[in-house]
């Protein structure tokens, strides 16, 4: 039953989403080209559950979605989160940054428009943000040709710590002076 209980782990371990049990028993079947019975898979399942719950592992096996799939504790969700608030801060470009701040402030907007705003082709800057699930397609534009309109995600408020999109700082609470670039002339000092 050991062998039968590792050949489970592995393939709940590999999938991208919950494994289903139909699934597990279809790739066993396959595997050891005979039919493995429900009730083993199960066991294995069970087994598998029972050895990660205890506290030296940082991970567990929860049923969810109609299938299985290992999960981090609770308990290290926190550092979990902050490891990837970390890495996608890493990796976001300047560009990428600029269309994003576009994205956030005049959604819906289609790519047409973000260009005409930045003055450069956004197509990588807008894969990235797509990539990383920081912006989604909205929808099309009743415009010409129908372009596909853009706007940010959930994912996005978590990237930068907010609540709500009302939550972004709004233009009028930038200062000029802080945005311009060398010495204020000697005219404006004395006024």
């Amino acid at each position: 039953m050991e062998f039968l209980k590792q050949h489970v782990e592995a393939l709940i371990f590999v999938s991208p989403q919950a494994a289903a049990v139909a699934d597990i028993q279809s790739v066993l079947n396959e595997v050891f080209q005979a039919e493995v019975p429900e009730a083993d898979i199960l066991a294995a399942i069970e087994q598998i559950r029972d050895q990660f719950q205890q506290e030296q592992y940082a991970f567990e096996l929860i049923e969810i979605a109609g299938g299985y799939q290992f999960m981090t504790k609770g308990a290290y969700h926190n550092t979990i989160a902050i490891h990837l608030r970390q890495t996608t801060k890493k990796r976001l470009s300047q560009a990428a940054l600029e269309t994003l701040a576009i994205v956030a402030y005049k959604q819906p907007v289609s790519k047409s428009e973000v260009e005409q705003i930045r003055g450069v082709n956004c197509d990588y800057a807008l894969q990235k943000l797509l990539e990383k699930e920081l912006v989604l397609i909205a929808g099309r534009s009743d415009g010409p040709g129908r372009p596909l309109l853009y706007a940010t995600s959930d994912k996005f408020m978590d990237y930068l710590g907010i609540r709500t999109l009302s939550d972004l700082p709004k233009p009028k609470d930038f200062k000029e002076v802080e945005n311009m670039v060398g010495e204020v002339p000697a005219m404006e000092e004395q006024g």
